[in-house]
């Protein structure tokens, strides 16, 4: 799968003219969770021609692309996902993280990940981070059942946001670190879920127990309600114009 996805990249690259800059899996697969059945969820950074730029011409400012083949392909050209950086959106952060990288410029994925530092804003992060594990908890049915794969979209954000909370910091892309955050007990029935997962397919229901429910519960509740402490951040976009500038001049073509 590996040559198929970079064939695919290279030949985006090729037909749209553009440079791609960074590209990795998202999803399950990158969360370090994935089922038999999980999507490649490909996801890339590119930058188009200098010039094309200084146009006042609206330009798309995103690829997207028919999932075929369990292919997920699609990508943001660099002056969206610096607008979304300035907003402490989570997808940048998280793809900069990802585990598993197709390609990359060589300093890229670096410099840029230094920069997002300084756009951390807790509050949105935690509110985004709540409002996910919120939709997929909202799934469960019969008080305690619920597909493994939306188990672990209640669990990861969950975790993700209480960890925006205690740590005041970007929260880590993979499930292993975020796991740290749990009690003994419950780790332990969280690494047996992932075994679980990693042998069904994604549809597969299971009952969750009243020990994980109650947490899942009363965490939500906990983070949700401290995270009003937090004042929403406003970013200035100067760091973000000096890399968005310097980034087109290098990879012009």
């Amino acid at each position: 799968m590996q040559t198929a996805i970079l064939h695919k990249l290279r030949e985006i690259e090729e037909k749209h003219a553009i440079k791609l800059l960074f590209s990795c899996e998202s999803g399950s697969r990158g969360w370090e969770f994935p089922s038999p059945d999980s999507d490649y969820d490909v996801r890339f950074i590119y930058a188009r021609p200098f010039n094309s730029y200084l146009s006042v011409a609206e330009r798309v400012d995103n690829l997207q692309f028919p999932i075929n083949d369990e292919l997920d392909v699609y990508g943001w050209d660099i002056r969206k996902v610096l607008k979304l950086v300035r907003k402490s959106n989570t997808t940048p952060f998280e793809w900069l993280q990802s585990p598993i990288i197709y390609l990359q410029e060589e300093g890229f994925r670096d410099e840029l990940w230094t920069l997002c530092q300084d756009y951390f804003d807790a509050r949105t992060n935690i509110h985004h981070y709540l409002g996910i594990a919120k939709g997929a908890l909202d799934t469960m049915e019969n008080g305690n059942e619920i597909k493994i794969k939306k188990l672990f979209y209640v669990l990861r954000p969950l975790l993700s946001a209480k960890w925006c909370l205690e740590k005041n910091g970007i929260a880590p892309m993979t499930i292993g670190p975020l796991m740290d955050l749990l009690p003994g007990d419950l780790h332990r029935q969280v690494t047996d879920l992932i075994q679980l997962k990693a042998g069904s397919a994604e549809s597969f229901v299971i009952k969750i127990s009243e020990s994980l429910k109650t947490y899942i519960s009363d965490e939500f509740a906990r983070v949700g309600e401290a995270s009003k402490a937090f004042q929403k951040k406003y970013f200035k976009t100067e760091g973000l114009d000096a890399f968005f500038v310097k980034t087109i001049k290098r990879y012009d073509y």
